[in-house]
């Protein structure tokens, strides 16, 4: 595998590809790690300690590594792509019900074309109601399930600094639509399948230390092997 893999850089074409893939999964993390504007870094990395502590760490881990570390941080790419897949099921859906969709459906490119302008309204529309339920959470105290009832994620007072979170939040998922349209485009593979592979595994090596620590080096070899 190794070798495939030495084998693609040294053709010119595959090697522009791999390496635009690598600098669009680069950005893409630096998104997931660059908090919204106005969350407070510090009462959000306390909370996460203290999250992970508690009764219902196991439940915070899981959202966690399918977030890619984002969701809980309050970062500008906190939705991930999970707007956009949601918006998927919901037209593949549709097309089932609604005549005009299973029309534009059979048209071929032109129609499929059509099809994926309305996955992207709907992205949005989707990504806005997401956004601003993730920043109700955090206002309720109940994003990290309980704990860090004291500490201000934002500031709560302000409606500016609400309304920006949301739209930032929102904002970064049509970025990361770009991104995986850039990929799909101009890289190797299926963009937002990539993207989704990356969210999982940024968190992967914390993850396991956490099961090493938590759980004892024994379930941390079976979760090896």
């Amino acid at each position: 595998m190794l070798g495939a893999f030495v084998n693609a850089f040294r053709t010119p074409d595959l090697r522009r590809k791999l390496l635009f893939v690598l600098l669009i999964i680069v950005v893409f993390r630096l998104g997931s790690m660059t908090p919204a504007p106005g969350v407070n870094v510090a009462n959000v990395q306390s909370c996460i300690s203290q999250a992970q502590d508690g009764a219902n760490s196991n439940l915070f881990n899981l959202i966690n590594v399918f977030s890619g570390g984002a969701l809980l941080q309050l970062t500008i790419f906190a939705l991930g792509i999970m707007p956009y897949i949601t918006a998927s099921i919901i037209l593949q859906l549709l097309t089932v019900v609604i005549p005009r969709l299973e029309t534009l459906k059979k048209e071929g490119q032109a129609g499929q074309t059509k099809i994926t302008q309305y996955t992207r309204y709907l992205t949005l529309g989707l990504a806005v109601l997401q956004a601003t339920g993730i920043v109700a959470l955090a206002r309720s105290r109940q994003l990290f399930q309980g704990a860090c009832t004291e500490s201000l994620l934002y500031d709560e007072s302000s409606v500016f600094s609400t309304v920006l979170i949301v739209v930032t939040m929102t904002a970064g998922t049509a970025v990361i639509m770009w991104l995986g349209e850039l990929i799909t485009d101009r890289g190797i593979g299926n963009g937002m399948s990539i993207l989704i592979f990356t969210q999982i595994v940024a968190t992967f090596p914390a993850t396991m230390w956490l099961i090493l620590q938590q759980q004892g080096p024994v379930t941390f070899a079976l979760v090896i092997v």
